[in-house]
């Protein structure tokens, strides 16, 4: 039987509204989510949708269910330095990890074998794992740097999905570019998804 537990990182990008997104499907879709959130990606969060996470990790993950009305037994929001947490150790660590939004500062650090906390740490885990991390680049535009670092992680089996949204579909909200992404990170998860229709089909039949 498919592990239906996953590791979700928020950094500092912008682009808060893919994460929590991602993390409500993911809910949905009766994952258990391990969610590691960092300084920057609380600021960021409550710039661009209004939502103040506060400091401790046990008082985080109540707003979050209160704010997306989920069950409270899929939800693990672990603090930066939780070194007991399942996501630090191999050995009981979730397979799968995705980084949405991932900043340029956590693409260097994972890049480069950084574990100074317990988000980098967790990435490092998935790929010495050989787990699937895919990690949803939100930058423009990319310096050399940055390049190279997503080419690096690619060569090691990292999945690099820049948050740039299709247009085939239409969309009329900003909720409709969101789900965009949203649903090529569910695809790619094995995760069902009916978001976005998919390329070709309404068109064929429109």
């Amino acid at each position: 039987m498919k592990d239906k537990r996953i590791t979700l990182a928020w950094t500092g990008a912008s682009g808060a509204p893919y994460g929590l997104r991602l993390l409500e499907c993911l809910i949905a879709a009766d994952y258990r989510v391990y969610l590691l959130i960092s300084s920057a990606a609380r600021v960021v969060l409550a710039t661009e949708h209004g939502l103040k996470l506060p400091g401790g990790a046990a008082a985080a993950k109540e707003l979050l269910v209160k704010h997306l009305n989920c069950d409270a037994s899929k939800l693990d929001v672990c603090g930066k330095e939780d070194w007991f947490s399942p996501v630090a150790s191999g050995s009981a660590a979730p397979k799968q990890m995705v980084v949405c939004p991932c900043s340029a500062g956590t693409l260097a650090s994972v890049a480069h074998g950084m574990s100074d906390n317990l988000l980098e740490r967790a990435a490092d885990v998935v790929m010495k794992e050989r787990g699937q991390l895919l990690m949803v680049v939100r930058e423009t535009p990319f310096s050399t740097l940055h390049l190279e670092n997503m080419l690096k992680l690619s060569k090691m089996g990292v999945t690099i999905m820049p948050a740039a949204p299709g247009f085939y579909h239409q969309p009329e909200t900003i909720e409709d570019m969101v789900d965009f992404i949203v649903a090529r990170i569910l695809d790619h998860l094995g995760v069902e998804q009916g978001l976005v229709p998919r390329w070709g089909y309404d068109q064929r039949n429109a």
